[in-house]
């Protein structure tokens, strides 16, 4: 006969049968979605041309060579990037699109000569100008919420009022097709980048245009303002940045050389720091005065990038290239990179820094053949250091009217 105690003890089995039991229920529970550090890439059907983030949600729309538009949730936890929808509503491939200031609409140019707008949320076609210009269009920019500007292959600026659907400024000074549009803060002068190798000004006030700069080497392929709107940045196929001081724009007041291929698509994150994507696949990120390729970003290794684009927190840039990804990049920290560090720490070999996890640095055979091109003897690059120093500080004394 058991004594008391030994009938209140449990017996072991059943502890055991209900340890393995509870074991049995967390097994069933899936495990924790992944969080990334980045959204994973986006595997496309077609290249890419044109990225564009939404200005106030996780969401990217791209436009590829077939003509298709697709629109894409994007988060960091693995398995969550998601379609939202996707339209074939252009007749030839997609040469860029952007969504207005409220998000609600998205406006695409094409091949097929054709301005598009398309409702966000539906993803239905609310505006269409067939023949808005002779020949493919090339370059689109939204001045404000009801004027939009289109530059096309030959060269032809067209500015619009899309209350109207009509254009009010049709000028073609560029000899070559139209890459890039840039606006002033104040709204009232169009900067455009050509393949001709000049920029081009006008006035949206003056509905005229004012002047085309010098003619650079190669063909400017984009065109950008920084530095509080003193200085607009250049990139061309010759893979050097050309910078001009606004109000100066008739000749460049200073030109960087890059170590790439070319440079086909810049987009500023802070006031003195741009990326700049090339056809030899690589993301750098640049300083404007002092002139510096800070590092690598990221890369499509041996793949032409077509554009890059930056999130509207400046947390990271999306990139698309020939190899049919879209892919993202941290950038988060890049705002906060110091340049004069980085000056203290630049590899002895003359590779490139890798700024973000993903990037190809260090021992990585990739980047052995990527030397920065203002790798000097130490002398010269201190001697460049302080004139540039000195043109940061001559810069940041300038314009002050």
């Amino acid at each position: 006969m058991a004594t008391p105690e030994e009938a209140h003890d449990s017996p072991p089995e059943a502890e055991t049968i209900s340890v393995l039991e509870h074991n049995d229920e967390l097994d069933d529970e899936p495990p924790p979605p992944k969080i990334r550090e980045t959204p994973e890439d986006i595997k496309q059907e077609a290249i890419v041309n044109t990225l564009a983030f939404h200005p106030n949600e996780d969401i990217l729309a791209a436009g590829d060579i077939d003509g298709d538009i697709y629109l894409y949730s994007y988060s960091c936890t693995e398995g969550e990037n998601k379609e939202l929808w996707s339209s074939g509503h252009h007749l030839k491939s997609c040469r860029k699109v952007a969504f207005s200031s409220d998000g609600e609409k998205l406006f695409s140019v094409s091949k097929d000569k054709a301005v598009h707008i398309m409702d966000v949320e539906a993803g239905k076609l609310v505006t269409r100008i067939p023949k808005a210009h002779s020949t493919p269009i090339n370059a689109l920019l939204l001045v404000d919420e009801n004027v939009i500007a289109t530059g096309d292959d030959e060269g032809t600026l067209k500015v619009w009022d899309m209350r109207k659907g009509t254009s009010f400024m049709s000028l073609k000074h560029h000899e070559d097709y139209i890459s890039d549009i840039a606006v002033d803060q104040a709204k009232k002068t169009l900067l455009t980048s050509s393949g001709d190798g000049t920029m081009g000004v006008f006035s949206i006030k003056r509905r005229r245009f004012e002047l085309l700069s010098e003619f650079q080497n190669g063909d400017l392929t984009s065109v950008s303002i920084m530095k509080r709107g003193r200085k607009v940045v250049c990139g061309s196929s010759e893979g050097t940045i050309y910078i001009f001081n606004w109000n100066g724009f008739g000749a460049t007041s200073d030109r960087f050389a890059v170590q790439a291929v070319s440079i086909d698509s810049i987009v500023p994150i802070t006031d003195s720091l741009l990326c700049a994507a090339s056809m030899d696949g690589v993301i750098r990120a640049i300083s404007i005065l002092p002139n510096r390729v800070v590092g690598s970003v990221g890369q499509h290794a041996g793949e032409p990038i077509e554009e890059i684009a930056c999130s509207r927190d400046t947390r990271f840039v999306a990139s698309c290239a020939h190899d049919q990804l879209i892919k993202f990049w941290d950038i988060s920290s890049l705002p906060k990179t110091s340049i004069n560090d980085y000056r203290r720490r630049k590899k002895k070999d003359g590779r490139l820094k890798a700024l973000s996890s993903k990037a190809f640095g260090g021992g990585g055979d990739f980047f052995s053949g990527l030397l920065d091109t203002n790798e000097k003897t130490d002398k010269t690059e201190e001697d460049s250091d302080e004139e540039n120093d000195s043109d940061e500080e001559d810069d940041s004394d300038s314009g002050s009217d």
